[in-house]
């Protein structure tokens, strides 16, 4: 079956629904989420916890609550959220084939907003040695686990979440490992880190830094995990379950089928401050640029490329640079654009090109870096240096307002951001 809409949103996380409630608010015509999911929500769907903001009547609210809420906004808008329905390639420019309970189909589109977002990094992908046993998660699977079945044991009896845990990771995802598996009633042994420093507290859960895991043991299911300590000494945890936090790598698999070039540093699509993807017609936001975001980040993201998407809409604007990745000359209504990368102790920026519309960016440091001072240069000159009075830390960015690019040439060579006179 083939049918057209007018925007075409993939992913019904914090960005994907922002996107559509923003365009359908909008009078955008017709606006279709796709989520492969069986329910629309995102990650927060999963993280029973505080922290997602505060409801009408200024109440905290917790993951599902922020879920609901912005599945509601969207629908209320008038987009249509599908669930259960996976974007499975692209049968053109703009338009892609979907498989779902109804079966096969090809939806055509005059834009579409790629939200896929990001996941943690799983065992295989991190090159943890053992022998694949049952019972290794990642924070996502620990977390829709204990949603689904609420707590070790399923209504069959079989035990899903074990009775000793080990978490592997220092950051703030790490600390939702450690509340989810005490609220499943598991022990938690001990939270190992590479990290040299105590990024959150764990409570009364021993915390070892600057450690790393070398091997998971056992057989069907862990009995403990091989840790090498700071001073390389090697020594045995005892457990059957280990969690793997943080390390986030983007859904990108849709964005690489269409050929759109990937930031080194985030492996997202490279997107301009307008969200615009090479591909014209085709934006990304949320957590696909950048994994592990909040919720509120990324649902900005998703408004701010909802204007982009009306404008388009509205102007015919081809929506992207002519060569992607590369510095982009004036060609009819095509922007300009200049790449943004990093040097020294940063991880990554976003958005990777500068064009007209040159907005903040959004950087992350590699490691710890105490009030660091950040530099901007292009063609060898400066544009900006200026110390930050806080400390960056690789789980959190920092965003630099639109006064750090002021001066780009839009003719000139790739901008870079960088660090210096810092203290780790």
């Amino acid at each position: 079956m083939n049918r057209t809409v007018d925007v075409l949103v993939v992913g019904a996380g914090p960005a994907g629904l922002a996107a559509a409630a923003r365009l359908a608010a909008a009078g955008a015509g017709r606006v279709e989420v796709l989520e492969r999911e069986p329910a629309a929500g995102g990650v927060p769907r999963h993280c029973a916890r505080p922290g997602f903001g505060a409801d009408a009547r200024g109440r905290p609210l917790d993951g599902p609550g922020y879920a609901r809420r912005a599945v509601r906004e969207a629908l209320r808008a008038g987009a249509v959220v599908r669930t259960g329905a996976s974007a499975t390639g692209w049968a053109g420019p703009l338009a892609l084939d979907v498989t779902s309970p109804a079966g096969l189909e090809r939806i055509g589109a005059r834009a579409v907003v790629l939200a896929t977002g990001a996941r943690e990094r799983s065992r295989s992908a991190r090159l943890l040695p053992g022998t694949r046993p049952a019972g290794v998660l990642t924070t996502g699977e620990l977390q829709r686990t204990v949603a689904l079945f609420g707590g070790r044991k399923g209504h069959t009896g079989r035990e899903y979440v074990g009775r000793r845990a080990v978490v592997v990771g220092g950051d703030p995802v790490a600390r939702s490992a450690v509340r989810t598996l005490r609220s499943a009633g598991v022990e938690v042994a001990a939270v190992v880190t590479e990290l040299p420093y105590s990024a959150v507290s764990f409570g009364s859960v021993p915390l070892l830094t600057g450690a790393v895991v070398t091997e998971l043991l056992g057989r069907g299911r862990p009995t403990g995990v091989a840790v090498r300590g700071r001073d390389g000494r090697a020594s045995v945890l005892r457990c059957d379950t280990v969690v793997l936090t943080g390390d986030w790598i983007p859904d990108h698999e849709l964005a690489r089928a269409r050929g759109l070039p990937l930031a080194p540093g985030t492996r997202g699509p490279v997107t301009d401050g307008a969200f615009r993807t090479a591909a014209p017609g085709v934006f990304a936001a949320g957590n696909l640029l950048h994994g592990g975001e909040p919720a509120a980040v990324a649902a900005a993201e998703g408004r701010a490329a909802a204007d982009a998407v009306l404008d388009h809409l509205r102007d015919g604007h081809p929506g992207g640079p002519s060569r992607p990745g590369a510095p982009s000359r004036s060609v009819g209504t095509v922007p300009v654009t200049v790449p943004v990368t990093t040097v020294g102790p940063l991880r990554w920026v976003t958005p990777g090109l500068l064009g007209p519309e040159a907005g903040p960016l959004l950087v992350r440091a590699e490691s710890r870096l105490v009030r660091p001072v950040l530099t901007v240069s292009q063609d060898g000159a400066r544009l900006r240096r200026e110390r930050l009075p806080a400390t960056l830390v690789p789980w959190r960015s920092v965003r630099l307002g639109t006064g750090w690019t002021r001066g780009v040439d839009p003719a000139g060579g790739p901008v870079t951001v960088g660090a210096e006179g810092w203290e780790e």
